[in-house]
């Protein structure tokens, strides 16, 4: 389209078919909307083929990490979000303080090639939202949710993300394996120096405390609570594992990942989760 939005259109005998990330066609508005799995095959494989070649034309770095291409394809291509989700990754590392931007895309590609999320593509891939500005909080507490699932995963869990509750909530994962399941739920505090007052002991204390008075409190307990500061850098890090502070509530998993795969942390009461696959526990 001439104002840089991509229009696809497929006409067969099974029917015509319309996408893209531009304003839908007036003409269009009534017709019925379909994911990708719904489609046949031939229009679904063309249709991400066209995207995805779009995509790395006009940003070919992206073309080194295919997997990651591909999953975030929905929020790339989207109308509002193209910009702000690849300069998530190009100009502010995933997340991830004190790391070339390359490191840290290359670790979120790795882990998602492992496939622990393609299930749940469309769902986890939204996560990153459509806004045009780069949403600092919302992204790095999507990014949170896919470090969690490695944590898990690597731990030897199947994991099922949003589960819903009896109080109408959703808790970010359900972990399972022979031996048990557990509901699990994710926050991650923001960086310190983007809070307006207090330091890394109290940005956990104060994130976990929210999240404990809201959500976990109508739940009823029983969930673990994760809080990842993978958003702090070294020395503030440092001041939390010296510390360990409290987080009110429990079981609570504190810890902080890192790109080199590397994730160590402390628990809180009782975590019925064996997760010495995932984290080096310094309380061990």
């Amino acid at each position: 389209m001439t104002n840089g939005d991509l229009a696809l259109f497929a006409s067969g005998d099974e029917g015509s078919y319309w996408m893209g990330n531009t304003e839908t066609p007036e003409a269009l508005w009534r017709t019925n909307k379909h994911d990708w799995d719904d489609v046949p095959y031939p229009v679904a494989r063309w249709a991400q083929r066209e995207l995805l070649a779009t995509l790395h034309g006009e940003d070919p770095w992206l073309e080194a990490y295919p997997y990651l291409s591909w999953f975030f394809l929905p929020v790339f291509m989207s109308k509002d979000g193209r910009e702000s989700t690849r300069t998530f990754f190009r100009e502010h590392a995933a997340g991830f303080p004190n790391t070339d931007w390359q490191q840290a895309t290359q670790f979120v590609e790795d882990l998602l090639a492992t496939g622990i999320m393609d299930e749940y593509r469309y769902l986890m891939a939204g996560k990153l939202g459509t806004s045009t500005d780069v949403d600092h909080a919302r992204m790095n507490a999507a990014m949170a949710e896919f470090l969690a699932a490695k944590i898990l995963t690597d731990a030897g869990y199947e994991i099922t993300p949003e589960i819903e509750v009896t109080t109408g909530h959703s808790l970010d994962y359900r972990a399972s394996n022979p031996d048990g399941q557990a509901l699990v739920e994710v926050t991650r505090p923001v960086n310190p120096r983007e809070r307006a007052a207090g330091g890394p002991v109290a940005a956990v204390r104060d994130t976990a405390s929210t999240k404990t008075r809201g959500q976990l409190s109508e739940h009823g307990g029983g969930a673990v609570l994760f809080v990842d500061c993978s958003s702090f850098d070294d020395t503030q890090w440092q001041a939390v594992a010296d510390s360990q502070p409290a987080v009110g509530h429990r079981p609570a998993v504190i810890y902080r990942v890192r790109p080199t795969g590397k994730a160590e942390g402390y628990r809180e009461g009782t975590v019925p989760l064996d997760l010495a696959g995932g984290v080096a526990f310094l309380d061990s």
